[in-house]
């Protein structure tokens, strides 16, 4: 029922697309697919980030995961900031 369109409805589609677009459909998709490469870039690069620093220092992920734990003091939760 759902999925990917067949065939007639790519054509329906792209019909679509160039009356809505016109001349400047080709300009349209070339932006697009720039942003989806950069996307793509954005997301690669956090990963790289977070995997350099799990090899490096996995024990400081630790204890900045213990600095940030809620502490309870004078019937009052206050929670750790790292600052640094």
């Amino acid at each position: 029922m759902f999925g990917m369109p067949g065939g007639i409805e790519w054509i329906v589609i792209l019909i679509v697309a160039l009356l809505i677009f016109g001349k400047r459909l080709p300009e349209v998709m070339k932006n697009m697919g720039r942003g989806i490469v950069e996307f793509k870039k954005g997301v690669k690069g956090v990963e790289d980030d977070v995997e350099d620093a799990m090899e490096k220092d996995p024990e400081k992920l630790e204890a900045s995961n213990n600095s940030n734990e809620k502490v309870e003091t004078d019937n009052k939760e206050h929670s750790k900031e790292m600052k640094g």
